[in-house]
């Protein structure tokens, strides 16, 4: 049974690794991806549909304009001046369903169209050299019936205040970032990330894209936030490092070995058992037995463990799954058992133990 268990768990893994591009479709071609990366002018094609017709399109179009130049492409407006790619905005005041993805796979990825929506949203795609690549994102307003959102808002047109609401929407969802992701312009993320003005919300979701897309070019952006313990997003720089794969490992280790700082070191902590669990980097394990060791060579009570750092050190253990674990995780085991201790953190600690002493010991998974 728990052969069983583990390949689903592996299996999972692997579908957790997947890109949104993979998810999608598998079609892309060199070529095309070739040209995606060198994208630098984007043609605005913006659409908005009421039900009494199509109607002027100057504040979303704006709207669209200045959040793609901020994050540093050129946007053009007449379909005759050279761009390199085409971005459409269709927003429509009741969304005609328009049947499923051509993949399938869309409909399971964050912010993709929902096909139970009826109500006024703003659907995003693009065209390479005329050829719908299928990628497709939704900001929908927080009101399906746009009449009577009207109303109440003593709104003289539906269509119109549907759009005004939608443009509101336009100003604060992130597909600059989402398509930034899609075409890998990692550079832009990147400066991005490190700019000022970039709100929290926003560096978070880029650094779980740059984690997620394994550029090289993100790397030396990741390593300086993870670096610095005063920086605030430390934490997630080093969980995005991670996923960056066996490169990451030797900073990781770095920072997890000097780092004064619990949760920067519990980060680390975690980050190595995540690249340890897809890589079977074996220059993993050392560390976090010495840490391991260590802490059982004068664990007597609850004030000699930090827990947040011990229990990401046995999560990742248990995922790295080495037989040179299975003592100290036993011991540990015993000792954290025998300490009268019956909080949050130590429940987590003893749960963590307990699934590390079923993982590593292969013996008792073949049986």
């Amino acid at each position: 049974m728990m052969k069983y268990l583990s390949g689903i768990l592996i299996c999972c893994c692997l579908m957790a690794l997947a890109t949104e591009s993979l998810a999608r479709r598998i079609h892309v071609t060199d070529e095309q991806r070739a040209q995606l990366a060198s994208i630098e002018t984007v043609y605005l094609n913006v659409m908005a549909l009421t039900e009494q017709g199509r109607i002027p399109t100057d504040d979303l179009l704006a709207t669209v304009k200045t959040r793609l130049e901020e994050i540093g492409y050129t946007t053009v407006t007449d379909r005759k001046d050279a761009h390199d790619v085409e971005f459409r905005v269709k927003c429509e005041e009741r969304k005609r369903w328009s049947g499923t993805t051509r993949s399938g796979g869309d409909a399971e990825l964050a912010d993709a169209p929902a096909r139970l929506w009826k109500g006024p949203a703003c659907l995003f795609s693009y065209r390479l050299n005329g050829q719908d690549l299928g990628w497709y994102k939704e900001t929908r307003t927080d009101f399906e019936d746009a009449y009577a959102a009207a109303q109440q808002a003593n709104a003289a047109q539906s269509g119109q205040y549907a759009m005004e609401q939608l443009n509101l929407k336009l100003q604060e969802f992130d597909f600059p970032v989402m398509v930034a992701t899609e075409w890998r312009h990692t550079d832009r993320l990147a400066r991005l990330l490190e700019a000022t003005g970039t709100d929290k919300r926003r560096k978070l979701r880029i650094l779980a894209t740059l984690s997620r897309v394994q550029s090289k070019q993100a790397f030396p952006h990741l390593v300086k936030l993870a670096e610095d313990e005063n920086a605030e997003y430390a934490e997630e720089a080093i969980l995005a490092l991670a996923g960056l794969g066996r490169s990451a490992t030797p900073i990781l280790t770095d920072i997890f070995m000097t780092t004064n700082n619990s949760n920067i070191q519990a980060a680390a902590a975690k980050g190595l058992g995540l690249i340890g669990a897809h890589t079977g980097d074996p220059d993993i394990t050392p560390p976090l037995l010495d840490y391991l060791n260590a802490n059982l060579e004068t664990m007597e009570t609850s004030s000699d463990i930090d827990f947040p750092v011990l229990t990401e050190v046995v999560w990742s253990i248990a995922k790295l799954r080495n037989e040179k674990s299975i003592q100290p995780i036993e011991q540990l085991n015993i000792k954290i058992w025998l300490i009268r201790d019956t909080s949050e953190a130590m429940k987590k600690l003893r749960e963590a133990a307990n699934v590390a002493t079923k993982m590593v010991d292969l013996d008792y998974q073949i049986m």
